[in-house]
């Protein structure tokens, strides 16, 4: 354990470090191995901010061995109260287009076999996934987004995949016709795994790409990891301006249902 503490905690890239002020590394552990990498520790508009590269500081966790319960637990050990998680991910509608920001309010999962939950017994708890997004934060996220003359859809439906492979373009193709809006490797059970610790979670996705069953559509080439790279790299800047507003104005009490999820979650 650590004497530090956070109010925010923000998963993401390695840029977000110089943002940091007065940063202080720390190693965690928890009952359930140790986080992605050490968290980094420091203010950000006047709030105490962890901040934590899911994917280790090196990118060295592939999607399916991120080890999504020891990230969170080590963000409520800190004292954390709101997770900003933003990622990169695939455009499954024309309509959304790469450059554009989705802050979603639901998701599909297609994983199989991560660890999804903190309940494993003797009681049986079921939380409730409806509403697997904080509607303050994602409110908040798209009103400065738009301050920011950023393109922010609210709300979409993002399908969580395996990985690391991309999707195939029939795979694409279902998730489109599904009527599904972006395509990503990290989204669950992140979200939900907060929301079990009573966590406010918010996602900002960054369309990186049209996935593969859009662009076969046209006849483009599919996605590859060095067009992700590059779009990214062309949008960190008004990524971390959108966190950082965030963090500066996320409301310092909480009358959101994240707080109480567990309420009615318990049998027994």
């Amino acid at each position: 354990m650590t004497d530090l503490k956070a109010e925010v905690g923000v998963f993401g890239g390695s840029g977000f470090y110089s943002l940091i002020d007065g940063l202080e590394e720390v190693k965690i552990e928890t009952p359930y191995g140790l986080p992605s990498d050490t968290i980094a520790i420091g203010m950000i508009a006047g709030r105490r901010v962890a901040f934590l590269p899911r994917h280790g500081k090196h990118h060295h966790l592939p999607p399916h061995m991120i080890p999504y319960r020891a990230n969170i637990y080590a963000m409520k050990q800190l004292g954390v109260s709101q997770i900003i998680g933003p990622n990169c991910v695939g455009s499954l509608q024309k309509n959304i287009k790469p450059g554009d920001f989705v802050v979603c309010d639901q998701f599909i999962d297609r994983t199989t076999g991560r660890k999804d939950t903190f309940y494993d017994g003797p009681v049986a708890t079921h939380i409730s996934s409806a509403e697997p997004y904080c509607p303050t934060l994602r409110k908040l996220a798209v009103e400065i987004g738009r301050e920011q003359n950023v393109t922010m859809h609210d709300g979409g439906v993002s399908v969580c995949i395996q990985g690391p492979r991309f999707s195939s373009r029939a795979e694409s193709a279902w998730f489109t016709k599904m009527g599904w809006h972006v395509v990503n490797m990290t989204q669950y059970p992140e979200s939900i795994l907060a929301l079990e610790q009573e966590i406010c979670y918010v996602n900002i996705a960054l369309i990186t790409d049209y996935d593969v069953g859009v662009v076969a559509e046209e006849g483009s080439e599919p996605v590859s990891s060095d067009e992700v790279v590059r779009v990214l790299h062309a949008n960190n800047d008004r990524v971390r301006s959108l966190i950082v507003e965030m963090i500066e104005r996320i409301p310092e009490t909480r009358d959101c249902p994240c707080a109480s999820a567990l309420k009615y979650a318990r049998m027994g």
